[in-house]
């Protein structure tokens, strides 16, 4: 399976993912964020996890279930960019603010603004085409969420 989604992100000029490819994707960006900064805290495993649930309406066992197929996928993905793109053609812009705000969330998930963290997050925003503002409108939403 993992074959499969990794050559589809791998193609030259991929077709948009399917759904279940693409919240595959998502998660595994979220995962890639998470351990940017060589510590993947429980609380940001349970983050993940939460905004699976959310986002996708998923059962908490379905949640995580996707959460640990993300990470093995994080950890064979070659790059960001791969996700970014599939993200990006798959999600129309206002849904991609919104996953803009969950990278921020996990980001912010252990009550720190981690520098390798930041500075992924920063790089692959406009990546998925959030300019600037958006992001940053994104970060304050969710710091005052957590308030």
């Amino acid at each position: 399976m993992f074959t499969e989604i990794l050559r589809r992100l791998t193609a030259p000029d991929p077709d948009p993912l399917p759904f279940d490819d693409a919240r595959l994707a998502l998660a595994a960006l979220l995962v890639r964020i998470a351990c940017s900064d060589d510590d993947y805290a429980e609380v940001e495993k349970d983050r993940i996890s939460a905004i699976l649930q959310k986002r996708y309406g998923l059962s908490p066992d379905a949640a995580t279930a996707l959460r640990i197929e993300a990470e093995a996928l994080e950890a064979e993905a070659p790059d960001t960019v791969r996700f970014t793109r599939a993200i990006k053609d798959s999600v129309p812009y206002e849904a991609r603010e919104k996953v803009v705000e969950a990278m921020w969330d996990i980001v912010l998930a252990d009550g720190e603004r981690d520098h390798e963290e930041d500075a992924l997050l920063r790089l692959v925003a406009p990546m998925l085409g959030v300019n600037d503002r958006d992001s940053n409108l994104a970060r304050k939403r969710v710091e005052d969420a957590q308030r």
